[in-house]
């Protein structure tokens, strides 16, 4: 599978490649699939005003929703966090999803940091409601919790690039990690194609060692749910279509 006939990674972040890199991931990006998903997220020095700029000649085939880092609320900025929020509400039309928000209890180790973490999660669920968005979720080593926020405010989720296989209500991310963490091989056993989004968390979770991830290797995910499910990749590469215009409010 060599060119766009692989479809679409429902979680990137080209900003991420830098300023010197990103054009040339992204024009490599559209030999091979016909759109990605770019999740816009408020981490460390990745503001989203200077990634939002970055990406926009490029908006048709990038597709953004914007979000705030569970890594970076760890810190607890709410000045930042205020930022973010009046991002979202100026661009709420052009964006498609709040996300990636959510808990990551791996990387935040104290007390202070996951109240932290939970105050700005609820905050930005609470912003997804009145805005009326759906919600992708990064949750790691608090899994259960995440859900359950998630349901208490009854927004459609996407839990990107799951790695445990708990118990959701919406969609589950099976990212190219499905080649080296057994976590997520297991939840694309347990979920069915109806509620499985193909990602590469691009330039993150490379499937091939020493080099950075690309959309392209969306294929890897692809081949790995034929073997897994037995299913033609045409039938995966529908299925994961249908799954991506429902949960973004778009035809794809």
């Amino acid at each position: 599978m060599t060119d766009k006939t692989i479809g679409i990674d429902c979680h990137a972040h080209f900003e991420l490649y830098g300023k010197s890199k990103f054009e040339s991931e992204l024009e490599l990006a559209k030999k091979c699939v016909s759109v990605v998903f770019d999740s816009i997220t408020e981490y460390r020095k990745a503001h989203v005003w200077k990634s939002w700029e970055m990406l926009r000649p490029y908006f048709g085939f990038v597709l953004p929703t914007v979000g705030f880092h569970p890594n970076e609320a760890k810190r607890g900025n709410w000045d930042r966090v205020k930022k973010v929020e009046e991002f979202l509400l100026e661009h709420s039309n052009e964006i498609l999803a709040v996300g990636e928000i959510g808990l990551d209890f791996y990387h935040a180790k104290s007390d202070v940091e996951r109240e932290s973490q939970l105050e700005i999660f609820r905050h930005f669920l609470q912003i997804a409601v009145e805005l009326e968005k759906p919600v992708v979720i990064h949750a790691r080593k608090a899994e259960e919790l995440a859900v359950r926020e998630v349901e208490r405010v009854g927004v459609q989720a996407y839990y990107h690039s799951l790695t445990r296989a708990v118990e959701v209500e919406g969609f589950v991310g099976i990212s190219t990690g499905i080649k080296f963490i057994p976590g997520v091989l297991e939840v694309a056993k347990k979920y069915e194609l109806d509620y499985i989004l193909v990602e590469t968390d691009s330039p993150y979770m490379s499937p091939f060692k020493g080099r950075v991830n690309n959309p392209c290797n969306v294929s890897v995910v692809i081949e790995e749910l034929e073997k897994l499910k037995g299913v033609e990749v045409r039938e995966i590469i529908r299925s994961v279509r249908k799954n991506a215009s429902k949960f973004f409010g778009i035809k794809l």
